[in-house]
């Protein structure tokens, strides 16, 4: 069974946010499967299943994120070398695709909630959402909306995410990471 999760926070206020990428591409992929949901509070988050396939959305925010992988993750008994996360990073730029196999969090803070829940040996699909001019405004950054001129590609990039993802059914991260990986969307 593959465990897909996208990270974001809950709530309207933050759903165009660069923070919730993980979120949109878990939406398009949800459609894409014609998956159901089959959410339970304890999972403290939508929980959408598609054959073998789960698929997340915690709803802890962000800071929180591995209490919903981790209940997940026990219940259905899933693997570590079966779970992919979603997010955001803003050491890539705008419109980048990384895939990678464990690591540290980068200073990301629901990354920091999963590894000790879980253990760090999981993949990534890292989506580049460009950095703020000063460190000090990576939190008002990240909780910001993509500029107009980002709107433009931002589907197609989520759908060649969206595809990237699928393509890890059958193929290796390795394989996926050859051919899936951007270093800028150009549509």
């Amino acid at each position: 069974m593959l465990l897909i999760v996208g990270l974001g926070n809950p709530g309207t206020g933050y759903e165009q946010t660069r923070h919730n990428i993980g979120f949109r591409v878990i939406d398009a992929l949800v459609s894409d499967f014609g998956a159901r949901e089959i959410s339970k509070s304890s999972f403290h988050g939508q929980l959408f299943k598609s054959n073998d396939i789960l698929l997340l959305k915690p709803m802890t925010f962000m800071n929180l994120s591995g209490k919903s992988l981790q209940a997940v993750k026990n219940f259905y008994k899933v693997e570590l070398s079966d779970i992919v996360v979603i997010h955001d990073d803003i050491d890539l730029p705008f419109s980048a695709l990384r895939f990678k196999n464990g690591g540290g969090h980068g200073g990301h803070n629901g990354l920091r909630s999963i590894d000790p829940m879980i253990g760090k040996e999981y993949h990534r699909v890292r989506m580049g959402v460009g950095k703020p001019e000063h460190k000090g405004q990576v939190a008002d950054y990240v909780l910001s909306n993509f500029s107009t001129d980002e709107q433009k590609v931002l589907d197609k990039w989520i759908e060649h995410t969206a595809y990237a993802i699928k393509e890890l059914q059958t193929k290796t991260l390795d394989e996926v990471k050859s051919r899936y990986s951007l270093k800028s969307f150009k549509g």
